[in-house]
């Protein structure tokens, strides 16, 4: 099944699951703006990740912040978030506004072109709020993004439109599987803003 359309989806996944697609809450103004800034005030790294106990570096870069130091750990690596950025903070109101949720962290991915991707994986971390609300807002390069349900496989692609908010809610988690898929098609960098709650 393919959703590449530009209006307003309510709920895209068919069953187990709620993940709303906004379509493109920053203007072009906005998306260039936060872009930059996000680029030169954010401190990225190369992601680590611990896989079968041999550590591997990502091409990709990573960043973790809050509205706290909390403690994030993911892929057995564990990370300090830094405190928000001015700019961060205004795009948590906009995405709370725009979701009806309420966030207290934020993972960055950057991604320098479209060789750089993630795998199949879901955000099930115990220090989650559980079935909270997950929301990815997309700057720069448009991406695809595939779900995949975890028991019968089906999938779902969704095109990712540069100032777009995607909200994965409920037990999206816990029965579907999410990638952003490598393309040669996309030679320009995408940043990806994840806002969520950590339980304290």
């Amino acid at each position: 099944m393919n959703l590449f359309s530009k209006e307003k989806i309510a709920n895209i996944l068919p069953f187990g699951g709620v993940t709303n697609y906004h379509g493109v809450v920053l203007d072009k103004i906005q998306c260039d703006f936060y872009y930059l800034k996000l680029l030169e005030n954010i401190n990225w790294k190369n992601d680590e990740a611990i896989i079968f106990g041999k550590k591997i570096i990502t091409k990709r870069k990573v960043a973790w912040y809050g509205e706290s130091e909390y403690s994030y750990t993911y892929s057995k690596v564990t990370k300090t978030a830094n405190i928000f950025t001015k700019e961060l903070v205004e795009l948590k109101e906009i995405i709370e506004k725009e979701s009806g949720e309420t966030y207290n962290s934020c993972l960055l991915n950057l991604y320098h072109s479209g060789d750089e991707g993630m795998g199949y994986h879901s955000d099930g971390e115990k220090m989650l709020k559980k079935n909270g609300a997950i929301a990815s807002l997309s700057l720069g390069a448009e991406r695809k993004f595939s779900f995949k349900h975890k028991e019968n496989k089906q999938r779902i692609d969704i095109l990712l439109e540069r100032g777009s908010l995607l909200v994965m809610k409920k037990e999206t988690q816990t029965n579907w599987l999410h990638r952003l898929p490598p393309t040669k098609k996309v030679n320009s960098p995408r940043i990806n803003l994840t806002f969520r709650t950590i339980e304290i």
